[in-house]
């Protein structure tokens, strides 16, 4: 069974999201996810101060078995991107909740966080994977 931290939110297309203390939101791709694509040789990140709309493909994610676009799961602005990333990506299948996080954005509408599932919920989905 992956990980699934009980204090984030989840999108059916597999992003985690979680507010930080600051209001912005830190989002990157699930355990599962990360299991289902393999070795992570690439990820392309958003730019900075782009406006994204929940649902908008915003990222690529590359593996040795194939590429995986990235999904907002809420409204905003990118404030900042995991440059960690560019030269380790392998770090989103060491520390998915951690030190592979993607990006972070100021939510347009925060609100659109109760749109997304809690844990349970997603491991419910993942489950009949």
């Amino acid at each position: 069974m992956s990980d699934i931290p009980s204090e984030l939110k989840y999108a059916s297309s597999h992003e985690w999201a979680r507010v930080e203390d600051d209001g912005s939101v830190t989002i990157g791709i699930t355990d599962h996810a990360q299991n289902l694509l393999g070795d992570v040789v690439y990820v392309e990140l958003p730019e900075l101060e782009a406006e994204v709309a929940s649902s908008d493909e915003i990222a690529v994610v590359e593996s040795v078995k194939a590429a995986s676009d990235i999904y907002a799961p809420i409204s905003g602005t990118i404030l900042a991107v995991n440059e960690n990333l560019e030269e380790r990506p392998e770090l989103v299948n060491e520390d998915p909740y951690g030190d592979g996080w993607m990006f972070r954005l100021e939510p347009s509408a925060i609100d659109e966080m109760d749109n997304l599932l809690d844990a349970e919920s997603y491991g419910n989905e993942v489950a009949d994977d």
